[in-house]
């Protein structure tokens, strides 16, 4: 039973993944982790490119080539970091508007595959989410990579609180 189950677990995942992926690109026209730069960048702590490279899991020169697009877009302004040897990331208010966009149709993407379930099945449903993330042992770095496409307004009582202040 546990493989079925796994099995399944996947390909719900798979399923989940393409959706976000889908209406991700479909707003800013990049896929890969172009959304997920732009929506932990969004979370205004001023980032630097190490921190976002750890968090994305890119290479060094990736990440640089990722922000140069994103500055290019309009979408991610460089500003002198707390150490002024650091450039701290912020978003722009188009980067503002597009990060909301992205966290709005992240929502509305993975919506209809709950619509079959009754209120009771998405309330356990959303049960065993929480305890199956809660017993996962992460580090810090490691949650900021799970959240790094939530919206961490609409999720209370987080199971995996990812500390996007400290020093990745």
């Amino acid at each position: 039973m546990i493989d079925r189950t796994s099995n399944l677990l996947g390909v719900v995942g798979l399923a989940v993944a393409g959706r976000i992926e889908d209406s991700a690109r479909e707003i800013l026209k990049h896929a890969g982790e172009t959304p997920a730069a732009l929506v932990v960048i969004g979370y205004g702590l001023g980032p630097t490119n190490d921190q976002l490279r750890r968090i994305l899991g890119l290479s060094h020169s990736g990440t640089v080539r990722l922000i140069d697009r994103l500055v290019k877009d309009g979408l991610v302004k460089r500003r002198e970091g707390r150490d002024k040897r650091e450039i701290a990331l912020y978003v722009t208010k188009r980067g503002k508007t597009l990060r909301e966009q992205i966290l709005k149709e992240r929502l509305a993407a993975i919506r209809p595959l709950l619509i079959p379930l009754t209120g009771a099945e998405q309330e356990t449903l959303a049960a065993l989410l929480h305890k199956m993330l809660s017993s996962m042992e992460t580090t810090d770095l490691q949650r900021r990579t799970l959240c790094r496409l939530c919206d961490n307004r609409v999720c209370s009582n987080c199971p995996i609180p990812a500390d996007f202040q400290a020093e990745a």
